[in-house]
């Protein structure tokens, strides 16, 4: 898709304030950092999906949805194999009072919501009030509050802040070695406490939380997306004990990792 096309389709999302907008693509190719008039549901088929909005980035593995409230800007980076994504934009003269439509979330999607995001791939473009359709994903919108009370849990803060840069890049790419305050600043010019406080003061949490963040995340992502046995995994992204990857895995996520991969399968089934 060019850049043309790709303006084109941002701004047909918007061009009829009353209509829901339907969109399923091939999610092959980048947008640039948007946002909506309107409000933003995405369920992805395949693949792991990345959103990036708020200073910081959210996880969406499979069978789960993304709720993107109207005017957040955003942009959503997919990796590996293609992926089927599933795009459904609300006018939010549609959007109750209810703060569910207020905040970004990723959330379960259970067998019903499933089979209604299906059954909306047999439309594309404006859907326009007063249609058949237009009542369809009408009510799918009104039972999201009541069917998502769980959110998924797992937010990583990003910064601008160039001087720390280089201290993130330096734990992504070192993430199944044993990982210390000391270690990270020396490897990349700080002092402890001058690292631990930059820490604090750009992502808004410790070191080792946010090693803890990027850890789990990059479980998920190989969880769904590699043959790697759970042992393998979490040897790669830092544990060397099985049982603590498994139970900080739960604590972060509420579920076990064998509980998680079997995500995969589940996705994989909807295709």
């Amino acid at each position: 898709m060019d850049h043309n096309s790709k303006e084109s389709l941002l701004a047909a999302i918007d061009e009829q304030p009353k209509s829901t907008y339907v969109w399923h693509s091939k999610f092959e190719d980048r947008f640039r950092h948007h946002q909506h008039l309107k409000g933003q549901l995405t369920y992805v088929e395949g693949g792991v999906i990345f959103l990036y909005a708020n200073d910081k980035s959210y996880f969406l593995p499979g069978r789960h949805y993304l709720w993107i409230p109207a005017g957040v800007a955003h942009h959503l980076e997919h990796r590996y194999r293609s992926a089927v994504v599933r795009n459904i934009y609300f006018t939010p003269d549609d959007l109750n009072q209810d703060p569910f439509f207020d905040r970004i979330g990723i959330y379960p999607v259970n067998n019903l919501l499933l089979e209604m995001l299906k059954y909306s791939e047999l439309w594309n473009g404006n859907i326009t009030p007063g249609s058949p359709q237009y009542d369809f994903l009408n009510t799918l919108k009104n039972i999201l509050p009541d069917i998502s009370k769980h959110p998924l849990p797992i937010v990583v803060p990003t910064t601008d802040n160039e001087r720390l840069r280089p201290a993130l890049q330096y734990i992504h790419q070192h993430l199944s070695e044993d990982l210390t305050l000391e270690r990270i600043a020396a490897a990349t010019g700080f002092s402890e406490r001058t690292l631990s406080r930059v820490f604090l003061a750009s992502l808004d949490i410790s070191f080792f939380q946010y090693l803890k963040l990027v850890r789990i995340t990059k479980a998920m992502e190989k969880l769904l997306e590699s043959d790697l046995t759970i042992s393998e995994i979490a040897y790669e992204v830092g544990y060397d004990s099985i049982s603590s990857f498994s139970n900080t895995f739960f604590k972060m996520t509420g579920r076990r990792p064998s509980s998680f991969r079997a995500l995969k399968t589940a996705s994989l089934s909807t295709d």
